[in-house]
């Protein structure tokens, strides 16, 4: 199942729910205020992103700005803890699968976590709905 890291105030958080629901792609939510990142969550987010730190951290956020201080600094562990204590920093939202990581909406890439099951009835399919037939009537 999917992990969708969000923010309240997040539209791009809000768009990438809705299309997993429109898509009927099971998901769990986890807002990054209201509950604080254990460390493996953190490490797989790192372990399974393409240019590790870049991908998920804003150094333009305030927290970030405000420690003086360069990311390739940090220990993994005293990464951990800065992005346990300032959640802000994490670029939103973040979409972990058990296989990749995707930060952003992007209308594209996000296609990529449909279950291979259901990628091969989108061939046949409503791309919009994943309705059996390509000519629906869902308006999209």
């Amino acid at each position: 199942m999917l992990t969708v890291y969000v923010s309240p105030s997040c539209s791009s958080c809000r768009k990438v729910k809705d299309w997993l629901t429109d898509h009927k792609i099971e998901f769990r939510e986890k807002n990054i205020f209201n509950a604080v990142l254990n460390e493996n969550e953190l490490k797989e987010m790192l372990a399974k992103t393409e240019n590790g730190t870049e991908d998920i951290i804003s150094t333009r956020s305030n927290a970030f700005k405000n420690l003086n201080k360069d990311i390739d600094d940090f220990t993994v562990k005293e990464l951990i803890n800065f992005i346990q204590n300032n959640p802000s920093v994490l670029k939103r939202p973040i979409i972990v699968s058990d296989r990749l990581v995707q930060v952003g909406y992007n209308e594209e890439e996000i296609r990529t976590f449909i279950p291979p099951e259901l990628r091969k009835l989108t061939s046949r399919t409503c791309s919009e709905c994943l309705n059996l037939s390509k000519d629906c009537d869902c308006g999209k």
